[in-house]
């Protein structure tokens, strides 16, 4: 599992991409995906924290910490931008962050209130992706939409990136890692 320092290392144009669209509002803003007890998914809304030591979450306590600290399985996505639809999304696992020093630098970075009951976790990055849509042509009568632009990361480290990987994938550059992939309009 790979870290947000990690990932934007190996991807720094996507990850800024990603970056650019959790914080499009100020601080980070968007909708986290984790597992409950039984099985079903549950998504709440979150402000995630991106620094250069990695992607974090002060989570209080709720039904969602809960989750992670039983199933530390996540999905982060961005809240849609007011002129397009594209989109941003991370997947992998949430661990706690222990390490005092570390917290307390964080916290104070992130301005977290120091009286409430909260939890830093860290968030791995297994899936990263980002999709930019072509805003400039929607709405011209007799101009079909262009194609959005899909760019693919998995961490060949994961456990289910193989699994995970689109077959027949184009390439634009070599990588073991990214993929850009064309989507068709639905």
């Amino acid at each position: 599992m790979a870290s947000w320092s990690e990932f934007a290392a190996d991807e720094p144009r996507l990850a800024d991409g990603i970056r650019v669209l959790l914080q499009q509002y100020g601080p980070g803003f968007g909708y986290l995906a984790t597992v409950r007890a039984d099985g079903g998914p549950r998504v709440h809304p979150v402000s995630p924290v991106i620094t250069d030591e990695g992607l974090f979450c002060f989570i209080i306590d709720s039904p969602k910490r809960r989750d992670l600290e039983r199933d530390g399985r996540y999905a982060l996505h961005s809240f849609p931008p007011e002129e397009s639809d594209d989109e941003a999304y991370v997947a992998g696992r949430a661990r706690p962050v222990t390490d005092p020093a570390r917290v307390a630098r964080l916290a104070q970075g992130a301005r977290a209130e120091p009286l409430v009951d909260w939890q830093l976790f860290e968030f791995t990055v297994d899936v990263a992706m980002l999709t930019r849509r072509e805003q400039h042509t929607a709405g011209i009568p007799g101009l079909a939409p262009a194609r959005p632009a899909v760019r693919v990361w998995l961490d060949p480290r994961a456990p289910s990136a193989a699994a995970a990987a689109p077959v027949a994938v184009p390439q634009t550059r070599p990588t073991r890692r990214s993929r850009d992939v064309q989507c068709t309009a639905a």
